[in-house]
């Protein structure tokens, strides 16, 4: 598939979307979405697609994301007594191509494992939740299970990815000017939030997820998960009750991915 009728597909998606009432970041927000569900429809639309992925509200005649996440459908796989990080990504996530792109990516320009930690988790909370601020509620999901210096990284790549930094080669999203127009500004909390985070020790960390995040929507890439199997297991601390069974204060976030009807 030609990368920038891609784009052009999900701008549109997203644009159809969008209401003159949302705010800048809701329509960022929306725009990261259509992205992510089409470059895994674009998966899902190659392979051998089980029927868990169809869509039941027209007749199976399109391909939903959504539905893989409603857990009183019959046709989802069976997740384990004490699921791990990978039986997320192989049983509730699948395929999310854009993260194992975006943490591919980064492992292929040599950056150390936590950075491709990083961009391996950073858009979890997109597809899963599909909430404003999403860098927000990822790292409020990862906080008790990954480093300090991840969960900050994750929390404000949100914020940096509207900024540029010539440093690393990080220029200003052409796709938003082009969908947004050249005289937006963000909200004035992102502007707090990219000033803070500026002048952070650990600002570097979160740039690297934008610089290996931008560029890592291509419909024609596959990335196993099996790839990551030895960083996940060095850099996610994996509770022995398994993810959502810990009593942590975000383990119901988990649990809602199993069974988001029982969502609280």
């Amino acid at each position: 598939m030609d990368r920038r009728r891609f784009l052009a597909r999900a701008s549109a998606v997203a644009a159809a979307s969008m209401t003159s009432s949302m705010s800048f970041a809701q329509k960022a927000e929306t725009l990261e979405h259509a992205m992510s569900d089409e470059l895994d429809k674009a998966a899902l639309a190659k392979e051998a697609v089980e029927p868990w992925f169809c869509h039941v509200g027209d007749g199976g005649q399109g391909l939903s994301l959504g539905v893989k996440l409603m857990g009183d459908d019959p046709r989802l796989p069976k997740m384990p007594a004490a699921p791990t990080l990978m039986d997320f990504y192989e049983l509730r996530f699948a395929p999310a191509r854009h993260v194992l792109q975006s943490a591919d990516l980064a492992l292929e320009n040599g950056y150390p494992e936590k950075i491709v930690m990083a961009c391996l988790l950073h858009d979890i909370a997109v597809g899963n939740f599909i909430r404003t601020d999403h860098g927000y509620w990822c790292a409020q999901m990862m906080e008790p299970y990954v480093d300090e210096e991840v969960c900050w990284a994750i929390r404000n790549h949100q914020a940096l990815r509207f900024y540029p930094d010539d440093s690393v080669g990080y220029g200003y999203p052409e796709l938003y000017d082009r969908l947004f127009g050249e005289d937006y500004r963000p909200e004035p909390y992102i502007e707090a939030a990219y000033r803070a985070a500026r002048n952070h020790k650990w600002y570097m960390t979160s740039r690297l997820i934008t610089v290996n995040d931008l560029y890592s929507f291509d419909p024609d890439k596959d990335v196993e998960v099996e790839r990551f199997t030895d960083i996940m297991g060095r850099n996610f601390k994996h509770p022995k009750e398994g993810l959502g069974f810990d009593g942590t204060p975000v383990a119901h976030m988990w649990r809602s991915i199993i069974w988001p009807n029982n969502f609280l």
